[in-house]
């Protein structure tokens, strides 16, 4: 049996120790400062951050049991699936990947062109309902944790994985979000899923902030 706040600390010292073994940025990069980036947030690719920085998950010690367990991603240019990968590593869950029917492209993730894909769904919320390859997970009722990652958009959740909260049914279920973002927090994302669903016992759940995106960002004007 492994614990919630186990899980997660185990999650972090292990994107801290990536981290160390891949930073290549310039001082010029590093001296970036987080208030230049714009309300919408990109997820984690690798990260200084210690565990000892991290949002809480939560004060209740939720069990998570190795074998019924599974991950659930949206990951728009590959970033929350590292994260997705590792806590399906340290719960020996399984891995199931969100994918839009339309793939998001760089020129769609730019936030900074009003015309762009996500600048247009954001401005118009009818815009949102993304299709996805696929909605449903076989063997969905043998899994009693589920695991959905996401990254932060404009303070939310990027809305593909929406599609595939309203397609499910979570009753039984624990729930454990978790969101990866440069500078923006978990804010009320876990909570908003968690009505949009209407079923499971829904955790807090945690977002990692990783400050070495806040220099990709300001460079690429991208969100992922």
């Amino acid at each position: 049996m492994k614990k919630l706040t186990a899980i997660f600390l185990c999650f972090a010292m292990a994107l801290s120790l990536a981290a160390c073994g891949n930073t290549t940025s310039s001082t010029n990069e590093s001296s970036t400062p987080e208030s230049s980036v714009p309300p919408a947030s990109s997820e984690a690719s690798d990260t200084s951050s210690t565990a000892a920085s991290q949002e809480p998950a939560s004060q209740e010690e939720t069990e998570v049991e190795a074998g019924n367990t599974l991950v659930v991603y949206f990951s728009a240019t590959g970033n929350t699936e590292q994260a997705a990968t590792y806590i399906a590593d340290i719960t020996g869950g399984d891995l199931f990947e969100l994918e839009p029917a339309d793939p998001y492209t760089d020129e769609d993730l730019n936030y900074n062109n009003k015309d762009s894909r996500v600048s247009q769904e954001y401005a118009d919320e009818s815009l949102r309902d993304v299709e996805l390859v696929s909605d449903t997970v076989e063997n969905w009722d043998s899994y009693d944790t589920v695991f959905i990652g996401y990254p932060i958009w404009w303070g939310i959740a990027a809305w593909p994985v929406d599609t595939f909260v309203e397609a499910n049914d979570f009753t039984g279920k624990t729930v454990i979000p978790f969101a990866t973002s440069a500078s923006s927090g978990l804010g009320e994302s876990g909570q908003l899923l968690a009505e949009l669903a209407g079923t499971g016992d829904w955790q807090e759940g945690m977002r990692f902030p990783v400050p070495a995106l806040v220099r990709a960002i300001c460079r690429n004007g991208w969100i992922a």
